[in-house]
């Protein structure tokens, strides 16, 4: 996949002034759809749109929660963390990755709906280019085709049976 340039102020513009996007995104609103990859009565994952590896995953409550500790009481988060492991696994059995990236990020002042990030570095990325380097944006984002996130998102379904 090639990698492309991401319009960060378009991107910021739109995540401190649109809608909530998870919440968008659950309700079908145009615009903010993404290709699911598990779901359940209380949580969502799905493919980033704006992907920085290939196969990223963001986990997410149903509920506008916006803090991973306060919000969530213990069985909650244990809940919410075991569907975080399930959608992880199935991103190490399809991509095989050196290392597998667990992050929750966000802010009170955009993308405030918890969330977390499940990215998989692949086998020889050079050392200088793992860690945040390879989350970051501003280095270029992966634009997989609508059949390339289809197809990824099948494998990882059936990854987590």
């Amino acid at each position: 996949m090639e990698r492309e340039v991401m319009d960060l102020d378009a991107y910021v513009a739109r995540t401190r002034t649109g809608p909530c996007y998870i919440c968008a995104f659950l309700a079908g609103e145009p615009g903010y759809r993404h290709e699911r990859v598990y779901e359940d009565d209380a949580h969502v994952a799905y493919l980033d749109k704006y992907p920085t590896l290939p196969g990223k995953v963001l986990v997410a409550p149903k509920a506008h929660i916006e803090h991973v500790v306060r919000d969530l009481d213990e069985a909650a988060y244990s809940r919410l963390m075991l569907v975080v492991r399930k959608v992880a696994l199935a991103v190490e059995e399809v991509f095989a990755p050196e290392r597998t990236y667990l992050l929750s990020l966000g802010s009170a002042q955009g993308n405030s709906h918890l969330h977390w990030h499940i990215a998989g570095l692949p086998q020889g990325v050079p050392y200088e280019r793992q860690q945040y380097h390879a989350l970051m944006t501003e280095n270029g984002v992966l634009a997989p085709t609508a059949e390339e996130s289809t197809d990824i998102a099948n494998r990882l379904r059936r990854a987590m049976g």
